[in-house]
């Protein structure tokens, strides 16, 4: 059984026992987080009305908050002298899901 769930801006593909990586998300580690689904697997069985998808509950637990990799942000303009220097890493959220319920 495994479920698609709407976190952070994009969806993931879980199951019970997954470890997701997600935008951050304001919380400590160790406390519990529900993701709202669209679409449940289960064997040959889809679901993907969202009148059956309302009582579906995908719940995880936050494992610890992590930074993505660096991005370097290069500007430049030929013969002017002009370049700019810039960095970007991502606050990220490692997300382990406890169960699906339905």
């Amino acid at each position: 059984m495994y479920a698609i769930v709407k976190a952070g801006g994009r969806q993931e593909k879980v199951a019970v026992g997954d470890t997701v990586i997600v935008d951050r998300i304001d919380a400590k580690a160790g406390a519990a987080v529900s993701f709202p689904a669209l679409l449940v697997v289960e064997g040959a069985n889809i679901t993907s009305d969202a009148k059956a998808l309302a009582g579906v509950k995908v719940t995880g637990e936050i494992v610890e908050e992590l930074k993505g990799p660096k991005i370097d942000i290069l500007r430049y303009k030929n013969k002017t002298g002009y370049r700019r220097r810039q960095g970007f890493r991502s606050q990220l959220t490692r997300v382990k899901i406890t169960a699906i319920t339905k």
